[in-house]
């Protein structure tokens, strides 16, 4: 089978970035599909797993931790799935990537896909999906669904426009029924924050107090933060809620000040979307789940694909363009590749 991999980090630009590989095709043992991809969708975690192949490698690292595609062939302890299936999902991060014309993974992370979203729609999904949902019902705690509670509380998404902003301001707006106040500087952004769900946008380059002052807001019960946590640290702890809940997934170079959020008793928690494969907890098939309810929200009209740009076939020049556009940090939504050019 076709693949496309890294043997040694490139930049972008250079030609000999991504480089064609011909591989044995896998084949599926105890609870692993065979997945024929069909689409791929890329996030800034496939270009900081490339920029972090520093020495030359003998086999080149697959990259690439989202994609839709159809079950092919199913290993002997499979029940959730058969062959012929459509599914979607995001991948483990300790396994070869999507960027390839068949993929091996765990049935327990794969959902079924949205029956009315093409291949390269439901593509856009997965990974930032999974990333969304645990961060606003797993670590924030909040109730998937509408509330008393949860129509009283404000959450703060910083990163709005961005991939995983994108889904959660959805499942925060259209599933929860929080009141969303969104990040975003750019017309652009605002306009997509704003048709994604966001209440309100605030700019990122003012100090958050006073951008929540415009629109006669406080303080926030929760916060997301999809973008620099470092930066805006201290910006969160002035305008999150005593006792509120704030998680963050962009890790940080220096260690985080959290006295400045202890005389208000916050919660700070991580979410890291590959927890469960990478260490097979005793949880793990909560992803299939919720990518199954996901699919059906998406299918009832609730939910929307993010989808932005569709850069056309899985190949490397058009894999490099995707990596050179998330890592100018401006795109907005998710960008989507078709299947692999054989």
């Amino acid at each position: 089978m076709k693949a496309i991999g890294v043997y040694q980090y490139l930049p972008a630009s250079d030609p000999d970035c991504f480089a064609e590989i011909d591989l044995e095709k896998p084949q599926p043992s105890h609870r692993d599909l065979l997945v024929k991809v069909k689409a791929v969708s890329v996030n800034p975690v496939d270009y900081k797993i490339r920029q972090s192949v520093k020495e030359k490698r003998v086999t080149p690292r697959i990259l690439g931790w989202d994609a839709a595609g159809i079950v092919e062939q199913v290993g002997d302890r499979v029940s959730l799935f058969k062959p012929g299936d459509e599914v979607y999902y995001a991948g483990s991060i300790t396994r070869p990537g999507s960027n390839s014309e068949y993929q091996l993974v765990d049935e327990r992370i794969v959902g079924k896909k949205p029956t009315t979203l093409s291949f390269s729609e439901a593509a856009a999904l997965p990974l930032t999906t999974i990333t969304a949902w645990e961060a606003l019902f797993e670590r924030l705690g909040i109730e998937p669904q509408q509330t008393p509670k949860n129509q009283a509380s404000k959450v703060l998404i910083i990163g709005g426009a961005g991939g995983v902003g994108s889904i959660a301001i959805q499942l925060a707006a259209q599933v929860a029924r929080l009141q969303v106040i969104a990040t975003a500087s750019r017309k652009e952004s605002i306009d997509w924050c704003c048709k994604m769900g966001s209440n309100y946008c605030i700019d990122y380059h003012e100090p958050f107090a006073s951008s929540l002052e415009k629109i006669a807001v406080k303080e926030v019960d929760y916060i997301l933060c999809f973008n620099d946590t470092e930066r805006h640290f201290k910006d969160m702890a002035d305008v999150i809620k005593p006792q509120g809940k704030i998680c963050s997934i962009v890790e940080a170079e220096h260690p985080l000040d959290m006295n400045l959020i202890k005389s208000k008793s916050v919660t700070f928690a991580w979410e890291f979307m590959f927890t469960k494969s990478m260490y097979e907890t005793d949880d793990i098939q909560s992803q299939h789940e919720l990518l199954n309810q996901v699919a059906d929200l998406v299918d009832r009209g609730i939910l929307k694909t993010t989808v932005t740009q569709n850069l056309g076939a899985l190949n490397t020049i058009n894999l490099a363009k995707a990596h050179a556009l998330l890592e100018s940090g401006k795109t907005i939504g998710k960008l989507v590749l078709s299947e692999i050019s054989t």
